[in-house]
Order: C-alpha cells, then sequence, then structure tokens
C-alpha cells in the first residue's frame, strides 16, 4: 500500500498545474493562499521556474530574482510567513502560466515525481537547515540576476533554486543535492563569463 504522506507530496505537481491552467488573473498572494503549507519553498519554484526555462521572458526575470533574494532572506532570519511589499504580493504573474511554460513544467514535474520519494526529510525540515537553504537560495539568485543579459546563464543558478525548492516540497534530499551542484556550476560560469566579459571590454577601451 503507498504512504499517504507520498502520495500527497505527488499530487503537488498536479495541483500546481491545474492553478496555472485556471482562468483569471494569478498573483503571489493568490499562490500562497493556495500552497499555504510550504508557501517558500512554492513562491520561490514558480518565481524562478520562468528564468530556469529556455524560453522568452520580456526582461520579467530580473523582478522575479529579486523578489526571490527577498524571500530567501526571510528564510535566513526564521520568519514562518512570507513577507512582501503589498504591491509585489498583488503584482500579476500570468506570465508563467503559458502554454510553453506550463508544458514544459509539467514535463519536469512529472518525471521529478515519479523518480522521488521522501528521503531524510525531517533534515530538511530542520530550522538550521532551512536557514542554509535560504543562503543558497539568495545566493543562486543573485548570480542568476548577475548573468550577462541574454547569454542563457541564468539558467543554471534558476535550475538549482527549482530543485532545491522541489526537495523541500517533496521531502527529497537528492534533489537537495542535485540543485547545489547545478547552483555551483551556475556560479562558476557567471563568474568565468563575467570575468571574459570584463577583462574584454578592459582591453578594447
Amino acid at each position: 500500500m503507498d504512504d499517504p504522506k507520498t502520495k500527497s507530496n505527488h499530487e503537488f505537481g498536479n495541483k500546481l498545474t491545474d492553478w496555472l491552467k485556471s482562468p483569471g488573473r494569478k498573483t503571489i498572494s493568490d499562490l500562497m493562499e493556495v500552497f499555504s503549507e510550504k508557501s517558500f519553498a512554492v513562491v520561490l519554484l514558480v518565481l524562478m521556474i520562468i528564468p530556469a526555462l529556455p524560453l522568452p521572458t520580456g526582461g520579467i526575470t530580473h523582478i522575479f530574482e529579486v523578489i526571490s533574494v527577498v524571500v530567501a532572506i526571510e528564510l535566513v532570519i526564521g520568519r514562518k510567513t512570507i513577507w512582501l511589499p503589498n504591491k509585489w504580493l498583488k503584482r500579476d504573474i500570468s506570465s508563467i502560466s503559458n502554454r510553453k511554460t506550463i508544458a514544459v513544467l509539467t514535463k519536469i514535474l512529472r518525471w521529478v515525481e515519479s523518480h522521488t520519494k521522501p528521503r531524510l526529510a525531517n533534515l530538511i525540515k530542520n530550522k538550521s537547515f532551512m536557514r542554509v537553504t535560504g543562503m543558497l537560495v539568495a545566493l543562486f539568485s543573485i548570480a542568476a540576476f548577475l548573468a550577462p543579459p541574454f547569454s542563457g546563464f541564468d539558467t543554471l543558478p534558476s535550475l538549482a533554486i527549482v530543485f532545491i525548492t522541489l526537495s523541500i516540497i517533496l521531502e527529497d534530499i537528492y534533489l537537495y543535492i542535485l540543485g547545489l551542484i547545478l547552483g555551483l556550476i551556475g556560479i562558476i560560469t557567471v563568474i568565468t563569463v563575467g570575468s571574459v566579459v570584463f577583462h574584454s571590454i578592459k582591453y578594447w577601451f
């Protein structure tokens, strides 16, 4: 017989995609209301899924990355609920609900959920562990923000946050480790490319 807890965790993908497909305006406030139990992880996941996907974004990713840094800092200081300026809470994030984004996100969630199960769930719920997670998410969000424009190098640190948040939602430490590896590679890539660009500009000017 399936563990009810595991079954509940693995229903997350359907619940999220159903919410994204539902008609009407979508805001961070609405998202927090629907996924109140794990609102920190879900909000970060939804904010960072756009820069994590190789899809046109219209420049909105920087706004999402800034909000992610603020939410991550709140994790670090141990807040139990998300606080954001009302303007941010009411901001329309319907751009995440276009067909291409939902299609790719659905594939990712189905693949992840079919290959995961709770592992070291108690560690993931630990307050100190969550504070460290907040620091990592803030670091990866900043790396994504600082990636050269139109380079696509914001994808790896953003994808790292996606896997880290999914590890919290599905309580699987393996996803966390994968996210950590992707994030570190992403930071190294951003620093390396940034250094090359800086020296090139310095050389020519």
